[in-house]
């Protein structure tokens, strides 16, 4: 006996598992959007720029990087988004110069990348990274990015439309970085580092196995009182039916990003968030090479590759647009043009 079968409860069904009608995977090249659908919103995203006024280098993984050739990536994005015509905002994942920004130019160096930002036909969110850290300290980087919170923390939260949040986290509230040398958040990642990592350059995982190397200075964590504001924020957004996507410096998920730049609480983090059915993905920068997963919940990750490791001429930045069951981020160059579908 054969059972014809209504094509919508495929797709849900293939939704559940992060699969789109007549993908094999989550992830495809050359994106087309869905017939006769609109998107509910859409909007830019770029991560790790790591603009300063030095020569070409490489990471300490040899990875070539293209200090002063990653602001034209910049400019070449906000080209491009403001063509678009119909994007609602951009989000930057985080590190918009580079910890080698020479001494004396960091304060410039962040308003001249800052000033291209500025040139966007609409609002801009930015992330805080490890670099920025390096170069301002939050007193001095959150009002000039005009960053929204109390206190120097970096995390809140906005609805660009009634049926999505956006949930921006602050992935260095406990961090050796950006705080005063005295403040309680230093000492606590001081005290959490000497435990957990035993060199005496604590920004090396040299002699860490596994998931412990994410134990290194130049990440951090999600402190107490913000993993019970993320839990709040998601309450009110389930009340709301409404589906969230978060954004992170650091990444959330093993599978999409290198064990060395994982969040070193991402474990807590992804608790709390696993607790609801609201988050359908989880956005970061930090890593570079980029990644994307779909963990045990159904929830998507993806690590945006980096401007910063653009040769000359090529670019990575990239825009969403937004439905009510599927992300589509169309990538350009380095980006990795991906889908990703959930239960709507």
């Amino acid at each position: 006996m054969i059972t014809m079968v209504d094509s919508s409860h495929v797709e849900r069904a293939l939704a559940i598992l992060g699969i789109c009608a007549g993908d094999t995977m989550g992830s495809t090249n050359g994106l087309v959007s869905p017939p006769g659908k609109r998107p509910l919103l859409s909007f830019g995203v770029i991560s790790d720029v790591q603009y300063a006024d030095i020569p070409d280098g490489h990471s300490f993984l040899g990875v070539p990087r293209y200090y002063r050739h990653s602001i034209h990536v910049l400019q070449r994005a906000v080209q491009k988004w403001n063509s678009h015509q119909n994007l609602n905002f951009v989000i930057n994942f985080g590190d918009i110069v580079d910890g080698k920004c020479p001494p004396g130019q960091s304060l410039d160096a962040v308003k001249k990348v800052n000033n291209e930002f500025q040139k966007i036909n609409g609002p801009v969110y930015h992330l805080i990274g490890n670099h920025c850290l390096y170069n301002l300290p939050r007193d001095k980087l959150l009002p000039l990015l005009r960053i929204p919170g109390l206190n120097g923390l970096a995390y809140y939260d906005f609805s660009p439309t009634p049926e999505y949040r956006i949930v921006v986290l602050d992935g260095y509230d406990i961090s050796a970085i950006g705080w005063p040398q005295g403040h309680s958040k230093t000492l606590q990642a001081l005290e959490f580092l000497e435990k957990k990592n035993p060199n005496s350059d604590k920004n090396s995982p040299a002699g860490l196995l596994g998931l412990e190397r994410r134990f290194v200075m130049f990440n951090g964590a999600v402190g107490r009182e913000q993993l019970e504001w993320l839990d709040g924020t998601l309450q009110d957004a389930t009340k709301l039916k409404q589906k969230v996507i978060v954004c992170c410096h650091l990444p959330l998920d093993v599978v999409a990003s290198s064990q060395e730049a994982l969040l070193w609480n991402y474990d807590e983090v992804m608790n709390v968030i696993h607790q609801y059915n609201c988050v359908k993905a989880c956005l970061s920068g930090h890593d570079h090479k980029g990644g994307y997963s779909v963990d045990s919940h159904g929830v998507h990750h993806r690590s945006f590759e980096a401007a910063l490791e653009c040769p000359p001429n090529t670019d990575a930045y990239g825009h969403i647009d937004v439905y009510d069951d599927r992300l589509l981020l169309f990538g350009t160059d380095r980006i990795q043009s991906t889908e990703m579908c959930f239960n709507p």
